[in-house]
Formats: structure tokens, C-alpha cells, sequence
């Protein structure tokens, strides 16, 4: 497995930690190793945790990428969104420890799991892109529309909102808030008990909760290849 995500799995739990410098900046080479790590966590029928490092989950796409070229920032942009469509399809549960930060990217992979746990500190959760001069893409959009509490979608994806965890909690980009030192420990408490759960139900349900989304995604990641190209 790529050092950029690390993975271990023990009793059924898989915990995937992005690894990749300062802010944990989603590259290609980044998307790739969680596609791996997904496709191994599958096999493993594990339920699955993804991390940060201390302090950040994700500061959003690697910026050296998206200004790079056009061609490098949809591609880039393309294969994000997927991996947003993939984990919110994922058979198996999906738990996102935010040990900090959650910005751009970061923050939409808070809203593509199925359960997200943050901590306590002064730390910002949010999407950003309209704050630094990038009109937010249509995926991104609909998945913070089906997400977010109606009121918390305007001002995040509009005004470009950030949020202290507490607020995020209230936004709908967590569902629960611990100190620091209890993150990984309140996540694998969730993970046992979602473990409990039929896994076929589970799978099922989800795709029949999500169907509408998913197929709002398929055609927003079309429009944004032909917008941002």
C-alpha cells in the first residue's frame, strides 16, 4: 500500500491514514492509493475509519495540480468527485476521524462517509473554493446540497463559510464531536458497533437511501468534464 495511505486492519476495521505533508493535499497519486485501499478493504470485509494527521484530515486538492492546466485540474477534479461517489456507494461502513482541519476536498470527504466524528480545538471545517477564486463545481455542489442542513448549504458552498466544529456539527459535516485524544477511540467504538450491522442490508439500504444522489453525481461529474474543460 502507498506510504501516502497508510492501512491497517484488525477485528473487521480497516483504518486508512492520509499521509501526505503538511495539509494531507488530495493528488492524484493520493486518490489512487484510496481507490487501493478500498479495493483491499473490501476483500477484507472491513468496516472502514479514514484519518488525518494531528491537527488535519485535508486541506482540499493539491494546488500545484489544479493550476497546472486545465487538462491536470479536471482530471483531478473528475477522479475526486468519483472517489466522493465510490465511498458514499461503499458496501460496507464508512467512518471519517477528523483529527483537525477539514478544508475544500478535505471537508467533502467529511460529507461522502457515513458517519464523521471531529474534535474539539480551533480548527475550521468548510468549503472554501469561492474564497480563493474558484467557482465550486457541480458534484461538489450537489453532494453539500443532500448533506448539509438547507440554510448551512447556502452559506458554506455561497459565502464560502468556515466552520469550528461545534457549527459543523450543527451544519451537518459531523455528527459528533470529542476531545482530540479521544478521536481514534470514539471511532472504533463506532466501527464495532456498526459491525453488528447485516452488511448485505446495509449495502442495500444505503444504495436505495442514496440512489437519488448517486445518479445526481453521475451527471454532475458529466457536466463538470465538459464546463471545466
Amino acid at each position: 500500500m502507498s506510504e501516502l495511505i497508510t492501512y491497517h486492519a484488525e477485528d473487521g476495521i480497516a483504518t486508512l491514514t492520509l499521509n501526505n505533508g503538511k495539509v494531507n493535499a488530495i493528488s492524484p497519486d493520493v486518490i489512487a492509493a484510496f481507490n487501493a485501499a478500498l479495493d483491499r478493504a473490501v476483500q477484507d470485509r472491513a468496516v472502514v475509519i479514514i484519518t488525518g494527521q494531528p491537527g488535519i484530515l485535508s486541506g482540499g486538492y493539491d494546488l500545484k495540480v489544479m493550476t497546472s492546466g486545465p487538462k491536470e485540474a479536471v482530471a483531478l477534479v473528475t477522479a475526486g468527485s468519483t472517489l466522493a461517489r465510490r465511498l458514499l456507494a461503499h458496501p460496507f461502513p464508512v467512518i471519517v476521524a477528523c483529527p483537525g482541519h477539514a478544508v475544500a476536498k478535505g471537508a467533502f470527504l467529511l460529507l461522502s462517509a457515513d458517519y464523521r466524528i471531529g474534535v474539539e480545538g480551533p480548527y475550521k471545517i468548510g468549503l472554501n473554493e469561492v474564497q480563493i477564486g474558484m467557482t465550486m463545481h457541480h458534484a461538489g455542489i450537489e453532494l453539500a446540497r443532500d448533506r448539509l442542513g438547507r440554510a448551512a448549504f447556502h452559506r458554506s458552498v455561497i459565502n464560502a463559510e468556515m466552520f469550528a466544529p461545534k457549527e459543523a456539527l450543527e451544519a451537518g459535516f459531523l455528527d459528533r464531536v470529542v476531545p482530540a485524544e479521544q478521536l481514534l477511540e470514539a471511532a472504533q467504538g463506532v466501527a464495532r458497533e456498526l459491525k453488528k450491522l447485516n452488511m448485505l442490508a446495509h449495502k442495500n439500504t444505503k444504495l436505495k437511501v442514496r440512489k437519488a444522489l448517486l445518479d445526481t453525481l453521475d451527471e454532475a461529474i458529466l457536466l463538470d468534464q465538459g464546463h471545466m474543460g
